[in-house]
């Protein structure tokens, strides 16, 4: 599936768990039809516990309801937990699971990053935000920034064509055609005046999709970017063209992590500093609690809300989604609100704070750019299998299927 910039959507912006996490527990509830969720993470937490609530309340409204999780972030969900899903008829498959090795979860690249809900193909929501308490701001200190969109109208189709595809993709089905005429149908079911593309990256046919728009809009912009994102270590080409941009007189802003939840990704990030200040770039570093949005706006009208970190996993390895938006009345509002928390709860990096150190992180310095720039075919070496899509059962119910699995196997032709 290309993608292709769609007229005639509605888009609002939801801001954290307190404002994503309502908003769709209450339409999956109100689900008559169809209900597609991916998400790295589902914990069992009380938001873990009130998503399994809404969805079987779907599927007791006749709804079918699939739910996909990540091997890697989706661990330990309890057997009554699952049970409970299962027996209200919701089906739950665990994305590529790999057994463990000495109690260390083995399955650490080409994860399932992205974070995609629809509901009876009228409205979707992308985004960063993963179904744990973590998102909330009651949950402490450790409580995440982070951004979601709800979209409807014609891009929803789009959408849960990709998420379908994903299921047929790990079953090694052949994916579903997205007929012209069903675009065009979709396309006359107006909700409003933005302009919206997804963009996914996988590891066969959009391997960098969502980097390339990114780099096309650094590009093209004329007066102002700005950036906020968890873990910030791109390739070669975004920091070159980043520089370009400042250069040639465009306001580069970035929002990265100041109080991070993994320390070593703002290590990572602070080698390229001194490289981006010296071109003009302004940095800043959240630190009222840890970043962990995907979001970005280049002059009055681009915008993007996703999965997609700018590190390599997410642009090389990982699969991700992001929605990629054309709405003035967005870019302002995501503008205001990145230039509140900047101003309010950032600490500004200078050249001489990113200088300190300078003397042993500069061969660091050298090593990770040549590193970023030959990232691409490095990740494409390794070594590649194709994932697989189980159902994820209680432990018992597990065996049983393993036990007739290995029965029929056994069995002589």
């Amino acid at each position: 599936m290309k993608p292709i910039w769609l007229e005639g959507n509605a888009v609002e912006m939801l801001i954290n768990g307190e404002e994503f996490f309502p908003r769709v527990f209450e339409r999956i509830r109100q689900a008559q039809k169809e209900v597609l969720l991916e998400t790295f993470i589902i914990l069992e937490d009380k938001v873990g516990k009130e998503l399994q609530e809404a969805l079987i309340c779907a599927a007791r409204n006749g709804a079918h309801v699939e739910v996909i999780v990540d091997g890697y972030g989706t661990v330990d969900l309890s057997d009554e937990y699952l049970a409970q899903l299962r027996d209200a008829g919701v089906r739950v498959h665990v994305f590529d699971p790999q057994p463990r090795l000495l109690g260390m979860r083995t399955n650490l690249f080409r994860r399932l990053h992205r974070k995609i809900v629809v509901v009876d193909s009228e409205v979707a929501y992308v985004g960063g935000i993963n179904f744990t308490a973590v998102h909330l701001g009651d949950y402490g200190p450790g409580a995440k920034q982070d951004y979601a969109a709800e979209v409807r109208g014609p891009i929803v189709l789009e959408i849960r064509h990709a998420s379908l595809n994903l299921f047929r993709q790990a079953r090694k089905e052949l994916p579903l055609p997205l007929a012209a005429e069903h675009r065009h149908h979709h396309q006359q079911r107006y909700a409003g005046s933005s302009r919206i593309m997804l963009a996914i990256r996988d590891n066969e046919h959009h391997t960098s999709d969502i980097e390339d728009h990114y780099l096309y809009a650094i590009r093209s912009a004329n007066h102002r970017v700005v950036i906020a994102n968890a873990y910030f270590f791109p390739g070669y080409r975004m920091l070159r063209e980043l520089r370009n941009a400042a250069r040639r007189g465009v306001q580069v802003t970035l929002i990265l992590q100041g109080e991070p939840d993994m320390p070593w990704a703002r290590n990572f990030s602070t080698f390229l500093y001194s490289y981006l200040l010296r071109a003009g770039v302004v940095i800043h570093e959240y630190c009222e609690r840890p970043l962990h949005g995907k979001v970005a706006l280049m002059d009055s009208e681009w915008v993007t809300i996703g999965s997609s970190n700018l590190d390599p996993l997410s642009l090389s390895l990982n699969l991700e989604g992001n929605l990629f938006i054309r709405d003035t009345k967005l870019n302002h509002q995501l503008y205001d609100h990145l230039m509140k928390l900047s101003h309010e709860h950032c600490s500004s990096i200078t050249i001489d704070k990113a200088a300190r150190g300078l003397w042993w992180r500069a061969p660091l310095t050298v090593l990770c750019f040549h590193f970023l720039r030959r990232f691409p075919s490095i990740a494409g070496s390794l070594p590649a299998h194709t994932p697989r899509l189980e159902p994820l059962l209680p432990v018992e119910e597990r065996a049983e299927e393993e036990l007739v699995t290995l029965e029929h196997q056994e069995k002589p032709l």
